[in-house]
Order: C-alpha cells, then sequence, then structure tokens
C-alpha cells in the first residue's frame, strides 16, 4: 500500500478525534490574499490593464474555497450515524495549498500503484535559460514540442546505451511539468521519471526489462549540448527565436505587450513587477556565507547554455517508498505556508528550500508584489502539465504488460 493511502487510511471517518477541518481563512496565504489582490488588481485597472479571467477566477476560487458559506456536502456515518460537513474545494492548479496537497498525495498514490513497474527509476531534471523559461509560459503547446525533443533525445540514449535500436526496445517515462522555483518565480522546468533501463521483447513475445549504467559526467555534457541545440533549432524554425553571429532575441507577436507578458517577465528574472520599485530586483536575505560548486567526473548534473541537466536521484526497483517520496516532491504544490511568513514591518518574507549558493535562505515581497508573482504561477487552462512518454503512453502497446494496472 503506498504512502499515500495510508495516509488517507489514517484519517478515516472512524477516527473522529483525530479529524480536522481544513479552515483556509485562519493561514497567512488567504489572509494575503484577501486583503491585497483588491488593491492589487484596482492599480492594474487604473493603469488600463486587466489579469485574464482565468486568473481573477483563481484568486476568487481561492477566497471560496474550504469555506462553508460557499458550499458543502453533509457525511453521514452508516454505523453511528455521525454527520460531518466537508466543504467545497477549490481544485485550482495555481497557489492553493490546499488543493495542492491532495493533488500531490493523490498523483504519488496513481503512479506507484498504477503505472511505475517494479523497476529502477531514475529522475532526470531539465532547466531553461531565463528567455526559454518565459517562452514556455508564454507558449503551453510550445512545452509538449520542447518535451518531445526531450523525450527523444533521452530515451534514443537509453536504447542505444542498452545495445538496442528503436525498433526493438522502448523505454518509457512520466514528466511533471513545474511552473514555479523555489522562490515563488516563474521557472518552467521538467522532472522526468525515467525507467533507468530499457523493455525488449523476449524468445516468448513477453517484454523484459534491461537496465543501463547510470549516466556519466560526459554523457550528460553531450546530452545538454544536444538539448540545447536541437531546441534552439525548433525555436528558430517555428520564428520564435531570432539569431546572428553574435546575438539571440526573442520575437513576440503583436499584441503580446500585455499585463501577463509583463507579470511573467518580471517574475521570470526575480524582479519585482509592481510598485515604486517596480523593475528591480526583489530584495532577499543572506544569512549563510558563500559556497562553491565544483563539478568533476563524478557529478551527475551538466550545464550549458543557460540548460541544466542533472540525473543524480534514482530509486531502486524494491525502493518503493522513495519512488513515492520522489513522485510527492515533484508534484508538490507551488506555495509552501510553513515556509511564509511576514516582517514586523508587514512585507512578505518567503524561505527558501535550500540556500543559494551565495548565501541567500529567503525572499521579501512587498504585498502588491507577492500578489503578482502568484498571478505569475498560474497556468493555462486545459494545459496538461503531467505527460506519459514510451510504455507509459495511453497509445502503447506494450502498456499493459509493464504497467501494475495491466491497462492498456
Amino acid at each position: 500500500m503506498s504512502l499515500a493511502r495510508n495516509a488517507t487510511a489514517s484519517q478515516s471517518p472512524t477516527q473522529t478525534n483525530g479529524y480536522e477541518r481544513h479552515q483556509p481563512d485562519q493561514t497567512l496565504l488567504y489572509q494575503l490574499v484577501e486583503q491585497h489582490y483588491p488593491a492589487f488588481k484596482a492599480s492594474l485597472e487604473a493603469q488600463g490593464q486587466h489579469l485574464p479571467r482565468y486568473i481573477q477566477q483563481e484568486f476568487n476560487d481561492l477566497l471560496q474555497c474550504g469555506r462553508l458559506e460557499y458550499g458543502f456536502m453533509r457525511v453521514r456515518c452508516e454505523d453511528c450515524h455521525h454527520e460531518r460537513l466537508v466543504a467545497f474545494s477549490c481544485k485550482r492548479r495555481g497557489f492553493c495549498p490546499s488543493c495542492g496537497a491532495r493533488r500531490m498525495a493523490e498523483s504519488a498514490a496513481l503512479l506507484i500503484d498504477e503505472v511505475f513497474p517494479k523497476e529502477p527509476i531514475r529522475q532526470w531534471v531539465l532547466s531553461f535559460p531565463f528567455q526559454l523559461r518565459f517562452l514556455l509560459a508564454r507558449h503551453p503547446q510550445l512545452m509538449g514540442q520542447v518535451l518531445s525533443i526531450v523525450y527523444r533525445t533521452l530515451s534514443t540514449h537509453l536504447i542505444k546505451k542498452a545495445g538496442y535500436t528503436k525498433a526493438s526496445a522502448q523505454t518509457g517515462s512520466v514528466t511533471l511539468i513545474q511552473r514555479f522555483g523555489s522562490a515563488l518565480n516563474l521557472n518552467v522546468h521538467y522532472h522526468m521519471l525515467f525507467l533507468d533501463g530499457v523493455y525488449a521483447e523476449d524468445d516468448y513475445g513477453k517484454q523484459r526489462f534491461h537496465r543501463v549504467k547510470a549516466p556519466t559526467y560526459d554523457e550528460l555534457n553531450t546530452l545538454a549540448h544536444t538539448l540545447s541545440h536541437r531546441i534552439a533549432r525548433c525555436m528558430e524554425k517555428r520564428g520564435i527565436l531570432e539569431r546572428d553571429a553574435e546575438n539571440t532575441w526573442l520575437t513576440l507577436e503583436e499584441g503580446e505587450d500585455d499585463t501577463l507578458t509583463q507579470l511573467h517577465g518580471a517574475s521570470v528574472t526575480y524582479r519585482i513587477a509592481v510598485g515604486p520599485q517596480q523593475g528591480r530586483k526583489v530584495f532577499t536575505l543572506q544569512t549563510l556565507p558563500g559556497r562553491e560548486d565544483k563539478a568533476d567526473s563524478s557529478s551527475r548534473v551538466a550545464n550549458h547554455a543557460g540548460f541544466s541537466l542533472h540525473a543524480g536521484v534514482m530509486a531502486e526497483a524494491h525502493q518503493r517508498d522513495k519512488l513515492e517520496r520522489l513522485c510527492r516532491y515533484i508534484s508538490r504544490p507551488a506555495v509552501s505556508e510553513k515556509r511564509l511568513a511576514l516582517t514586523a514591518n508587514g512585507q512578505v518574507r518567503y524561505e527558501l528550500k535550500t540556500p543559494y549558493r551565495n548565501g541567500t535562505t529567503h525572499v521579501i515581497f512587498e504585498p502588491l508584489d507577492f500578489i503578482a508573482k502568484l498571478a505569475a504561477l498560474v497556468p493555462k487552462p486545459r494545459v496538461n502539465l503531467t505527460r506519459f512518454h514510451g510504455v507509459f503512453a495511453p497509445n502503447s502497446k506494450h502498456r499493459v504488460q509493464v504497467t501494475p494496472a495491466k491497462r492498456g
């Protein structure tokens, strides 16, 4: 049984003493949105700017999430007839911690119980230069095209390393597209959980798993160079990037200089989006001494032209608990309420999950700029942020053989 299912079982209706109704209006995030979102919206309207409707709905629904006065379901125990009121949730994907945490637990349970076979799984993380983060956020269809390039490159590498061809073997991956960084910045990047090997058909028509060795630093470096070249070439063909012998620049379509473009640009580059300090770098706290990261031949991370490819985390076939923790980590919500606090003068202080190399441990926002950062994190509607490839793809003829659910 998965960790998520264990957690659900521990909060069964019969254990009424351990149940506490979620009260979002008591959280700092809710209070900040309630107090400052109207002023943020009004300040934009005063400049003739407007948020897209789906972002406005994200804020409005957050203020109604978990509130009984906006709707609830009555739950009754068939044995003891005890009743409980359960408030409706917003089910939004942007920054609601409650709905994000539930989605995290459900996603991890699904992947462990129904998708990943008991084979070694390696996490590959690809992050992009600032310009490409902006483009991927602005053009959701581009995320899929870039991800296809990434999957083809990495899967071809694994298949060749195993000694097979693409016609005789397949691998598989599940990708969770994250849009946020640890500083609440807009940072579109890919967390890809790859089989650490390939499946090939044996003499009896069954799919057999063949493991490959962990990637070396030289292999990662080669892959990072290949990915940067192929992705840049794809964007040039689409007319999104243009470059000459010395420079590369973005080509935005006419009419794209709107409110969301400004919010995305400020968030990607760690700059203040609104207010008198607009355009300046976000204020940070450096409470630790800086450190220098030294790459060596045993490193599992490679960097090239702003691209970063990391493959240092993996779970063995028997480490299902570790794999589920990894699944929960990559599907976690954008905002952690535990790391959110107010300073003595009313500014918003957010703690980084891991300190930066220069010793930065916190970022500081004015309340209106904090709302702007939340707005930039909201994905467009009907954009799937979880993608399945290879033997895990819905149309794969091998899916029924390799997945625990045994469904094609």
